[in-house]
């Protein structure tokens, strides 16, 4: 039986997660009324692109998640070690401690990377900026903070390949560990 969802934002969740699990081309609509819960006049209803809308309101949530949860603080917080160590706890949490996939990062590996090409690189490139921004607020010479930024966003990225590759969650917290003992 179809469910009733009263907004779109409603359905997010649950089709983030299937983008997650099998990607943007093994994404069916059949697969995606089964997880969502929803008939294809809803879905239809709520995104008259399609499958193509979908996934584009789902990478435009994750990034206001992070905006509002790790991009902004890195920028405005006053004590930027701290906005940095609340980065690696949020991230901890929203990644489920590396049991789950970076949707942006999977599509950025993907077939789908062309056609997301500017969501993706806003993401990863806000991500850095912002953490280039509390370092250099800690001291850091501009160089050495873009430097580190890059090098901390590819690590954790990393981190979560290798959780799920390993399935070993506890990996991931160790590498985050080990990048805040550096801070």
């Amino acid at each position: 039986m179809a469910k009733t969802v009263s907004e779109r934002h409603d359905v997010l969740p649950a089709l983030g997660e299937v983008f997650r699990e099998h990607g943007f081309e093994g994404a069916s609509l059949s697969l995606i009324t089964e997880r969502t819960g929803l008939g294809k006049g809803s879905l239809y209803h709520f995104f008259p692109g399609g499958k193509e809308e979908m996934a584009s309101a789902v990478l435009a949530d994750i990034d206001a998640w992070f905006e509002g949860h790790i991009f902004a603080p890195l920028r405005t917080d006053d004590d930027p070690k701290r906005a940095i160590r609340q980065m690696l706890a949020a991230v901890e949490k929203y990644f489920l401690s590396g049991r789950r996939v970076c949707l942006v990062g999977a599509f950025a590996l993907s077939e789908s990377r062309d056609r997301f090409a500017k969501s993706i690189r806003s993401y990863f490139v806000s991500w850095t900026d912002a953490l280039t921004d509390a370092l250099l607020r800690t001291g850091q010479d501009p160089k050495s903070a873009k430097d580190f930024a890059e090098e901390i966003v590819a690590t954790i990225q990393g981190a979560i390949i290798l959780a799920r590759a390993l399935n070993d969650p506890a990996s991931f917290r160790r590498t985050l560990s080990r990048l805040e003992s550096r801070l």
